[in-house]
């Protein structure tokens, strides 16, 4: 299906690290059952971390927000640490002006700069 292509995350173990890819645009019904698939691929994969890559997203609105909240919840449950990286400025304002709080979700700037800080979290080196 070529149109819901946009709307698709990936989701890449790398050393204990799940790493979720959000796209552009991800619809409500979409962002739900990707926190489905994040907890399933978490205990399956048996990583210590999920870290959300946010780079491609261009909005996000307060139903995707308390997604985020309900996913990184569930992972912390699951005994994992969540992380979202790469916040785009103009997505920050407007979880800002919506007055939306990631509850304590660690943030880095980038992926790079995510997978370093879980590694070293971790004890883990590059």
């Amino acid at each position: 299906m070529p149109a819901s292509a946009p709307s698709q995350a990936h989701i890449t173990p790398l050393d204990g690290i799940l790493v979720v890819t959000l796209p552009p645009l991800l619809g409500d019904s979409d962002a739900e059952h990707l926190a489905e698939q994040v907890g399933e691929r978490l205990v399956a994969e048996q990583a210590h971390a999920a870290l959300i890559d946010m780079a491609q997203m261009r909005m996000i609105d307060s139903h995707m927000g308390r997604v985020l909240n309900a996913m990184a919840t569930m992972i912390r449950l699951l005994g994992a640490e969540t992380m979202v990286a790469g916040l785009r400025p103009e997505v920050a304002m407007t979880m800002v002006e919506l007055g939306m709080d990631l509850g304590g979700i660690p943030a880095a700037l980038s992926v790079r700069h995510g997978l370093a800080d879980l590694r070293a979290r971790a004890g883990r080196s590059e």
